[in-house]
Formats: C-alpha cells, sequence, structure tokens
C-alpha cells in the first residue's frame, strides 16, 4: 500500500514539474561576437604632406629682383667708390750734353767748389758730367756741374739743380726770372747767393755760400 502511495506521489511530482518546465520561456542565444571597430588614426600626417597644403593654399613668393650698388654720390657712407688717382708724372728729362744757359753778374765774391770766384760778369755753361746727389732719392740726371767763364777761360765750377719745366710749378716760390734771364740773389739770412737761370721753362739753380 505504502508503494503505491510513494509511486503516486512521485508521478505527481514528475508531473508538475514537467508542466513548470514546460512553462519557463527558453534562454535566449548568446549574441555573436562583433569585431572591434577600428581605432581612429590621430597620427599627424608627414610634415611633408601639411607643407605641400600650405604651399597649394599660399600664392607662390615674388622672385626678389637684385638692385644694383650705388656707386659715386648714391653709394652709402662707408663704401664710398675710390677716388681717381691723378696720373704719374712722366719722368723729368734734363738737357743732354754741353749747354750755354746764359752771363750773370755777381755782385760779391763767393765760393764756387770750395773755392773763391771774385765778383763780376761770368757766362754759364752746363757741362754734361753729373754730380752725385747728397740727398737720397734725388735724380743724378738733374743734378750737374756748370762752369763759369770769364774771357773764355773756366774761372770756376758749382753744382746746379735742374727743375724741367713740367715740374717748374710744384717748386716755384718767388717771382722767377724770364725766359732766357738770369736772376741773383742772396738767400735769407745773407749766408747763401743764389744763381737762378730761365732756360725756355727750365729753371737752372745754383747755390754759393758767401766768400
Amino acid at each position: 500500500m505504502k508503494q503505491f502511495v510513494i509511486a503516486g506521489t512521485l508521478a505527481g511530482a514528475l508531473a508538475v514539474g514537467g508542466t513548470a518546465l514546460a512553462q519557463q520561456p527558453p534562454a535566449p542565444a548568446p549574441a555573436p561576437k562583433t569585431a572591434p571597430a577600428p581605432k581612429a588614426d590621430t597620427k599627424a600626417a608627414p610634415k611633408a604632406a601639411a607643407k605641400t597644403e600650405d604651399q597649394a593654399e599660399k600664392p607662390a613668393a615674388k622672385p626678389r629682383v637684385k638692385r644694383a650698388a650705388a656707386k659715386g654720390e648714391n653709394a652709402p657712407a662707408g663704401h664710398a667708390a675710390p677716388k681717381a688717382q691723378p696720373a704719374t708724372a712722366p719722368e723729368p728729362v734734363a738737357p743732354d750734353g754741353t749747354l750755354p744757359l746764359g752771363t750773370v753778374h755777381l755782385t760779391k765774391a763767393v765760393k764756387a767748389d770750395g773755392k773763391a770766384l771774385a765778383a763780376g760778369t761770368y757766362t754759364v755753361r752746363l757741362t754734361p758730367e753729373e754730380a752725385k746727389p747728397d740727398a737720397k732719392g734725388s735724380a743724378q740726371k738733374l743734378e750737374r756741374w756748370v762752369e763759369f767763364l770769364k774771357g773764355g777761360k773756366v774761372v770756376g765750377r758749382e753744382v746746379v739743380s735742374i727743375v724741367p719745366a713740367n715740374e717748374a710749378k710744384l717748386v716755384q716760390k718767388d717771382t722767377p726770372p724770364p725766359s732766357g734771364g738770369a736772376k741773383v740773389e742772396t738767400l735769407k739770412g745773407g749766408d747763401y747767393v743764389r744763381v737762378w737761370i730761365n732756360k725756355g721753362g727750365t729753371y737752372y739753380l745754383v747755390h754759393m755760400p758767401n766768400a
């Protein structure tokens, strides 16, 4: 009797459990896995590409025009053009050979080449003999010997400095004698006598101390 009761109870329990299971809704199917969305590329574009885009947007730069350097008066301070230099003076040319220079009158005795030369009138003659100048840089061709003649005879000699016509204005301070003339004067201090002869614009200067 007890077995039938237990069996009935189990059958009822199974029937109730089956009904409950039948009434529960089926479990939802799991959602399919989706691939993760690709990450956005946050890195900046290459610089070269950016420059290309900027250059495309900006207008092309205008070419620079080179200006010629200012010259003369328009040149800036400190960069002035060099001034034109004067042409070099030609080399002085002295006369060749023997040349009569003219007549001079000495009012007092002097010394010519260390020897006494009395007062009087003399004929002066340029010789081809060159004198060794005392000053360095002087041209020997412009330092020559002259002779003082009296009655056709040489009575004295002295060194003469020749100043060519193209340089006469550079050394001229006093009034020169006229062309073909001579001038005898005592220099400042009274120790020397200068004989100044003008021959065709070329000056011949003889300095002699008082005797």
